[in-house]
């Protein structure tokens, strides 16, 4: 069963935004920025795509 996020469909703040700009800069991978943000990893990456981000992909 997938995680449940109390913050679904939630806006972004810009706190959050700088935060993920922040942290997909640092070469972070997209499981660890959806943690530190506590957003899904579809929300994260569409919210990168959005912005132009590139975040790191594990391999």
């Amino acid at each position: 069963m997938p995680e449940k996020f109390e913050r679904h469909r939630q806006p972004w703040r810009q706190d959050e935004i700088q935060k993920l700009h922040l942290l997909a800069g640092k070469g972070m991978s997209l499981k660890a920025i959806a943690k530190a943000l506590t957003r899904s990893e579809e929300s994260v990456k569409d919210r990168a795509k959005e912005d132009g981000l590139s975040i790191a992909r594990l391999r």
